[in-house]
């Protein structure tokens, strides 16, 4: 663990010299690739401890002081947190084309055009061509973007789903960049997204690329809390209930969803109702999910209710309406 905080310490100051440093005017394109690869690096950490708590603290903490030393070095350096290390090739490419001293030799690597067979025929991590394959990205998504207003999946997100599986089929290296460009083109209108994750997670193309990837983009589903709680509250019943049927994965992400719902209610007294703090549903849509989770996963009931029966206890086993959010759910699933 010591060399792996050493390494992580040491890649997020090239990324500040990246972006800030005159050193830059020296870089070649074998400094250029290293830096990628560093970047790639800090991806794979984020991917292999950004759900193990215990770890990820530590690295926080590592993060902190490194921001810390670099402030002092190269005044007006944007801080890293352990979050930003899921985008860091994104987060380089960026400060270098920022840095006025970055080489033009340099900048044509970046910009390096292909022909379309190359295209498609190239290894998409190297480094050569990484601003024209970042275009041809921002261009998928563009397709990606519903041409109509918010609706549930039809013909146009059936299409917009399997292009997007497509895509990571063929790309699964550079997936989470894409994904995270894909957020940005839908940015202000993440509900638009929703039909076609849905879709894209429905495809039933039967092959190794297709699972890999639908297995990917639940992956990255769980890890983008806004996204996922977005999916769970927008999509209509019959859309949620096919994906709790079809992925483990997701009959897990919505169960712990849903209780994380009911554990921002409060009751509100003048109503005589359990309210979500911030409005993301209501006390009966939260009880109908749950129902619907019962009945796409039936499995799941049994250990389900036994957990809020626990909460209930642990916030003193009471049957009176309004004082357990736990209880009044328990009453309203067994009715």
């Amino acid at each position: 663990m010591e060399a792996v905080l050493k390494n992580l310490s040491a890649a997020v100051e090239l990324f500040a010299v990246a972006a800030h440093s005159s050193a830059v005017g020296r870089w070649d394109d074998q400094t250029l690739s290293r830096a990628f690869h560093w970047a790639e690096y800090c991806e794979h950490i984020y991917s292999r401890f950004h759900s193990k708590p215990a770890i990820r603290r530590v690295m926080e903490k590592q993060l902190q002081l490194t921001n810390q030393s670099l402030r002092s070095a190269l005044p007006g350096c944007c801080e890293v947190s352990f979050s930003d290390l899921q985008g860091c090739q994104h987060l380089l490419l960026v400060g270098l084309l920022n840095n006025p001293e970055l080489p033009i030799s340099v900048m044509k690597t970046l910009f390096k055009t292909q022909g379309p067979a190359d295209i498609l025929d190239s290894i998409r991590e190297d480094v050569p061509g990484l601003c024209g394959r970042l275009i041809q990205c921002k261009s998928v998504c563009e397709v990606l973007r519903p041409l109509g207003g918010p609706s549930a999946v039809g013909a146009d997100a059936e299409v917009q789903g399997e292009m997007l599986m497509d895509w990571l089929d063929a790309d699964l290296c550079q997936a989470q960049h894409f994904l995270l460009s894909v957020l940005q083109v839908f940015e202000g209108a993440a509900h638009r997204l929703c039909p076609v994750i849905a879709a894209a997670l429905l495809t039933t193309k039967d092959s190794s690329e297709r699972t890999a990837s639908q297995d990917f983009l639940l992956d990255w589903l769980q890890s983008q809390h806004a996204v996922l709680q977005l999916v769970c509250s927008v999509l209509p019943p019959a859309l949620l209930r096919e994906l709790v049927k079809r992925h483990d994965k997701f009959s897990a992400a919505f169960c712990g969803t849903l209780k994380q719902w009911a554990s921002d209610m409060e009751y509100r007294i003048s109503d005589g109702e359990w309210v979500h703090s911030r409005t993301v549903t209501t006390f009966q849509k939260l009880a109908e999910h749950f129902l619907l989770l019962f009945e796409a996963r039936p499995s799941l009931e049994r250990k389900t209710k036994d957990e809020l029966n626990l909460l209930k206890i642990s916030d003193g086993d009471f049957d009176v309406r309004g004082l357990s959010v736990w209880g009044d759910l328990l009453s309203a699933l067994n009715k």
